[in-house]
């Protein structure tokens, strides 16, 4: 069940904010703006998050918790893992702008307590707030250009 976060959490995710490569050239303000449409969602142990091919709707900020993103094989032995995070850590953050959808699926590995802020929500801020349009589209085409050069031709 989403709820907001309380007053500890918010002094807690400004700096996460803040290291997020979409996010980081945005001032306080922005950053207060944006956690100002974030909630707390808790997800039990083994719970798929999303999966390769949903749209992207959102992204998520990991509080406490372990997530594993991964490729789906045809079992969960043929599952090709990307990455295993945790605690602060950032996933589904290029799917916010982009609209392409997701190109890995996401689980939890044990409960989790996760920020989520959500694609309209997101839009919604970018869209009152010029300053904020600018430094994250300059920052998008930026880890745009790098994920094209990481993919294979």
């Amino acid at each position: 069940m989403p709820t907001m976060p309380n007053p500890s959490d918010t002094l807690s995710i400004l700096p996460i904010l803040k290291k997020i490569p979409l996010l980081s050239e945005l001032n306080e303000d922005d950053h207060k703006e944006i956690i100002k449409h974030i909630e707390m969602q808790y997800f039990p142990a083994h719970q798929v998050v999303f999966k390769e091919g949903d749209p992207g709707d959102a992204v998520y900020i990991i509080k406490r918790g372990v997530v594993r993103i991964y490729h789906p094989g045809a079992n969960p032995v043929e599952d090709q893992e990307v990455a295993m995070l945790g605690d602060n850590d950032v996933f589904g953050e290029m799917a916010i702008i982009s609209e392409k959808p997701r190109n890995a699926s996401a689980q939890t590995m044990e409960e989790s307590e996760v920020f989520v802020l959500k694609k309209e929500d997101f839009i919604q801020l970018v869209s009152s707030n010029p300053n904020m349009a600018s430094r994250i589209s300059s920052e998008f085409l930026k880890r745009f250009k790098i994920n094209l050069q990481g993919k294979p031709e």
